[in-house]
């Protein structure tokens, strides 16, 4: 799922391109995809695009007379600039915004939510800019993660609660942004269990946390910046040390990664550096010797 880097960086490269541009037409090929009917889609066409932001990991493309896209990749959608329409046999597609062409172009580009897979998750809601801030997938939002987490003692306090940090911070109620990649990324720059409870968090730990919140997300999205251009790929080049990277050294200390498997998702970490030379149990494994 494109997590707070990614969407970041889509916001930043779209909203270089797009700010300014004037709205041809907008449809919705995948109607699923459309939450939303009054304004209806046609209210884009002949208005212009204000800006495209972030927050969490939700896309907002703000448009002047008061609209606003709000979008959500899920895990396998993804928001790209084309200089020319789609053909007629994409089906990939689920939302797609064409502009009128500027000097010397001779197609109309096109912003296009393109999702891969069955699952068909990706979502696009028109709202009103006065709703934008009540709708539920941002009202319920918890603090961005980045660039400003808050204080150490404030993110202490955000989570303190009796759940396992690798569960808090993938809460988007209690801190916006953070997924399943790069949580593994922060617990193992802070050195920190994956498990270790949100309210056994001490002071000294809660600084290393929050240090590595901000270096590891905003060295993900410098990264990019100076990795990736439009047309955004399909893959971002993700600069990723320890998720995905089961069973290779630790890039610090070299001891082997190990990762806990679950159904739909996979926690890595360094035993020697995270759960005090402690391997912790495979839940594939546990399962099997049921």
């Amino acid at each position: 799922m494109p997590e707070l880097p990614e969407v970041e960086i889509t916001a930043r490269l779209l909203d270089r391109a797009l700010a300014g541009r004037r709205v041809d037409s907008a449809l919705a090929p995948g109607i699923n995809a459309l939450k939303t009917y009054d304004p209806p889609l046609s209210a884009l066409e002949g208005r212009t695009i204000a800006g495209v932001r972030r927050r969490g990991k939700n896309l907002i493309v703000d448009v002047d007379g008061d609209l606003a896209l709000l979008i959500h990749l899920m895990s396998a959608g993804r928001l790209q600039l084309f200089d020319k329409p789609a053909g007629p046999r994409d089906r990939t597609s689920r939302l797609l915004v064409r502009f009128e062409p500027l000097a010397g172009e001779t197609e109309r580009p096109e912003l296009r939510l393109r999702e891969f897979g069955s699952k068909q998750a990706a979502w696009v809601k028109l709202l009103p800019a006065g709703q934008l801030e009540q709708d539920e997938a941002l009202a319920k939002l918890g603090p961005e993660a980045w660039p400003d987490p808050g204080s150490a003692e404030e993110l202490r306090e955000l989570l303190d609660a009796p759940r396992p940090l690798h569960s808090l911070l993938r809460d988007q109620r209690t801190i916006a942004g953070i997924g399943r990649s790069w949580v593994d990324e922060i617990l193992w720059e802070a050195r920190l269990s994956p498990y270790k409870r949100g309210a056994d968090l001490d002071p000294e730990e809660a600084v290393a946390l929050r240090e590595a919140i901000v270096s590891t997300l905003d060295g993900a999205i410098r990264h990019y910046e100076e990795t990736v251009a439009l047309p955004i790929p399909d893959k971002l080049p993700m600069p990723l040390k320890v998720h995905r990277h089961e069973g290779e050294p630790c890039p610090r200390c070299g001891e082997t990664l190990r990762a806990v498997h679950f159904e739909d998702y996979v926690v890595a970490y360094c035993p020697r550096e995270q759960t005090d030379g402690r391997v912790l149990k495979d839940r594939r494994l546990s399962r099997l010797l049921k």
